[in-house]
Order: structure tokens, then sequence, then C-alpha cells
């Protein structure tokens, strides 16, 4: 989205968005400037309305949430898209007109065997050289216009092998977490309601990882990355079969599950702790063992909530009730 402000309104839009983002204690990355730029200046109503909804129900806005904003409402990767697009509709095109010149050859390669033929004549050795040869010049042409038409089908080959390529990492970069690997929010948001339109029962569970901002503390940001990717590894694993991870905060996971219990997601909850407080971790500074990491687990089942932000954060309510009752999960609605 472009904006033409005159150089006395920006600046008081960069104040704001400054102010948004030192309340929020969000880092002034491009993209998130991005976003709150677009808050500010209200000219994407449903941006607005969602972030405003999330500020009242006093959603964590965090990085994660921000970026979901971006995809759901400012970039879906259409100018990418149309552009492989476009590039593999020009082969078709251009793969179409050759099929078609080859078709105008071979009619017209048919007509001179027909006219040779009919020229051939054995008391008339000229016009029968004559006949030979422009046979002979025919086939050439129609062989050359084959070669021509088998590098363009390679080409074409080439290109769609490329375009798949593109959309494939295309994809992969618009669902999924780029420092974890796990789905994005609002990929998990499609899928509630491809599930509810296939009424199937769903949970989500949340994990919370209570002790990053430990880490992170007390040991840097490297260490609080390796901690955040460790739990993500572990979380797929437990779950690579049965159900999505993804990221939903800065120290919050989130699985979605089809077709299942509340119980059964509690056991598979469990699963994923049980792993997680296994890992041991050393500073390779001084060697000093780091302590264990602890997480509470929430879990919900949908039941009208509207959609996975809602289902999330009821998720995410049950899992701050598991930490105050001192338990390691809990299941909501119990």
């Amino acid at each position: 989205m472009m904006f033409h402000d005159s150089m006395v309104i920006a600046q008081e839009k960069m104040t704001k968005v400054c102010i948004f983002l030192e309340h929020h204690a969000l880092p002034p990355s491009p993209l998130n400037y991005q976003v709150v730029y677009t808050y500010v200046s209200q000219v994407n109503p449903k941006l607005n309305a969602t972030l405003d909804r999330a500020i009242a129900q006093k959603v964590s806005i965090d990085s994660v949430y921000i970026e979901q904003l971006y995809f759901d409402f400012i970039e879906q990767g259409h100018k990418m898209k149309t552009a492989i697009v476009r590039n593999v509709d020009s082969v078709i095109n251009s793969l179409s007109r050759g099929a078609n010149n080859n078709e105008q050859h071979i009619v017209r390669f048919a007509e001179h065997i027909n006219d040779c033929v009919h020229a051939i004549d054995e008391n008339n050795k000229e016009q029968t050289r004559y006949a030979l040869k422009m046979l002979s010049k025919q086939s050439e042409q129609l062989l050359a216009q084959h070669r021509q038409f088998k590098q363009e089908i390679a080409k074409a080959k080439s290109l769609q092998e490329k375009t798949q390529k593109q959309l494939t990492q295309l994809r992969k970069q618009h669902i999924t977490d780029q420092q974890t690997g796990l789905y994005k929010r609002h990929y998990l948001n499609q899928q509630t309601q491809l599930w509810l339109g296939q009424n199937k029962a769903i949970c989500a569970i949340a994990i919370h990882i209570e002790n990053l901002d430990h880490f992170i503390d007390n040991y840097g940001d490297v260490i609080g990355e390796v901690i955040l990717n460790k739990v993500a590894k572990q979380v797929q694993k437990y779950v690579l079969e049965s159900g999505l991870p993804g990221r939903t905060g800065k120290d919050e996971f989130t699985i979605l599950l089809a077709d299942i219990e509340p119980e059964t997601a509690n056991v598979i909850a469990e699963k994923v702790r049980n792993g997680v407080e296994k890992l041991r971790f050393v500073s390779s500074k001084n060697g000093t063992k780091l302590p264990p990491i602890h997480l509470a687990l929430g879990i919900a089942k949908y039941e009208n909530e509207g959609d996975f932000t809602n289902l999330a954060r009821k998720a995410s309510h049950a899992a701050a009730k598991a930490k105050s009752l001192g338990q390691s999960s809990f299941i909501a609605g119990q």
C-alpha cells in the first residue's frame, strides 16, 4: 500500500507509530512499522477493527500477532503469484502458437507430398527430379520446425519446474514461522474454518514457555532462540501426524487437533511436556548447567468460539489457569 502523506502528516503518524511500538514493546522492524503505520493511517478498516478488538480484549500484541495482521490484511503474496502466473501464461501461449504453426506446416507438407506424387512422371525425369527436391526441402523444413518445437517444450518444462519451486517456497514463507518452522496464526485460522466446514471436532493445546524471559535476561537472546527452537522441535516431534503445530506468540505455541477429545489432547500435551523437560542445556562459555525449561499447558475444545483466534485464547487462558493452580496442564471447562 502506497501512502502520499505530506511531511507534517507523516511526522505525526511516525510519532504515533513509535508510541504504539513502545507501548507494546514491539521492535521497530519494517513489517511492524508498516502494519502500525497502516493502522494509524486508518486506511484499512478491517485491519483497524481487528486490532482494536484485540487491544480491547487484551490480546498480546507481539511481533507474531503483527505478522498475522500483515498477511491477513496487507500482503497476501499477490504480486509474486501474479508474476509467476504471467510467466507461465507467456510460455503456454508460445507453445500454443508453436503447436498451431506445426499443424499448418504438416498440412502444407501433406499438400506438397500430394503435389509431388502427381508430378512424378517416369517419362519426365526433370520434373520428377524437381518434385523429389521439393519433397526433400519440405522434409528438412518440417524437421527444423519439429526441433524448434522440442526446444520450446524443454524450456516450458524447465520453467514449470522453476515455477513449482517458487510457488512451494512462497507458500512455505506464507504459512510457516521463519524462526521455528511452525505454522503461522493465519494458516491455523484457515485450517480451523476448513475443519469446521467439514463438521470436525476441534481441540487446541496452548504451550507457554514459562521461563523463556529468564533465559533471555540471564543468558542472552541467542540462548533464548536456542530454547525456542528446541521446544518447537519437540512440539513437531509429538504432533507431526496428529495435528498442526503453530507459533502464536513470543513464548507460546498452539497445536490444532481435529477429531480428538480434550482428554486425548491432554495426553499429547503431557508427552510434549515430558519431552521438553528432559532437555538439558549447558552454557558454551563456562560450562554452567542451565535450568530446565518449564511449560504451562492448556487444552480447549471448540464450542462456537467462531474462529481460531478465540479458540487459541481459550486454550491460553487454560494454560494460565494451570500455572496458577500449580499444575502442568488444565482443560478448559473442567
